[in-house]
């Protein structure tokens, strides 16, 4: 059994997203791809990430962030799709996470695990040669090793 099986199976091959890509271009791919977020390059150089947290950064005002509960504000989010229409047009490089956390092409499963385990992401891009090959999802890699815990061998 190779140190990666699990990984290998869930490896999702993605064209990452430009930097210069609007909100709408990136909310279209993600719902496409049916992936919650997508690496992002600049040029070949891998910039960030832009998912569902990051689209929501950019449809909601940044005092949204701030609160600690949202009760006071219109129940309704046709008001904040109408109000931040403009967002669509926007690029997406002002609303990247730009934490990096990828992998190389040799990674194992133990290491993918660390990362899911410490870090807040639901996506881990893996680079060759620097470049972006794909991506596994914490939604993937958490069923293959549930199916792998429950059913063993």
């Amino acid at each position: 059994m190779s140190p990666r099986t699990i990984s290998e199976s869930v490896l999702r091959p993605v064209e990452p997203l430009d930097v210069t890509d609007t909100v709408e271009v990136a909310v279209r791919r993600l719902l496409e791809l049916d992936l919650p977020a997508l690496p992002v390059v600049d040029g070949e150089r891998y910039a960030g990430i832009f998912g569902e947290r990051e689209f929501l950064a950019a449809l909601f005002p940044g005092y949204l962030r701030e609160l600690k509960g949202g009760a006071f504000l219109s129940r309704g989010i046709d008001d904040a799709l109408e109000k931040r229409e403009g967002c669509r047009i926007e690029p997406i490089k002002a609303y990247l996470t730009t934490d990096h956390v990828e992998v190389d092409e040799d990674f194992s499963d133990a290491e993918l695990a660390e990362i899911f385990f410490h870090h807040r992401v639901l996506i881990v891009p893996v680079l060759r040669a620097g470049r972006i090959s794909g991506v596994v999802t914490r939604h993937d890699f958490f069923r293959a090793v549930g199916e792998r815990f429950v059913s063993p061998g």
